[in-house]
C-alpha cells in the first residue's frame, strides 16, 4: 500500500488507474473500504486528501476477439 496527496479534480477512478493501472468494481471497493470517509467528498475529491492506494494485481490481459478474425 502507498499514500498519495489529491490533487484539485483527482476522481477514485483517475487515482486508481493513474496508480494501478485498473478502474473496476473491485479496485474502488478495496480503497473505499481502506479509506473509511473518504467518499463523503463526493465524486471529485478536493485536493490535500491523503487517500491509501491498495495493493491490488494488474487487471487480468483480456484477449480482444473480433468477428473477422
Amino acid at each position: 500500500m502507498k499514500s498519495v496527496k489529491t490533487r484539485a479534480g483527482d476522481t477514485v477512478g483517475l487515482l486508481l488507474f493513474k496508480h494501478l493501472g485498473r478502474d473496476d468494481d473491485e479496485a474502488e471497493q478495496a480503497l473505499f473500504d481502506i479509506n473509511p470517509g473518504l467518499a463523503k467528498h463526493g465524486p471529485v475529491l478536493p485536493a490535500g486528501i491523503d487517500v491509501i492506494i491498495p495493493d491490488l494485481a494488474p487487471p487480468p490481459v483480456r484477449k480482444v476477439v473480433r468477428a473477422w478474425d
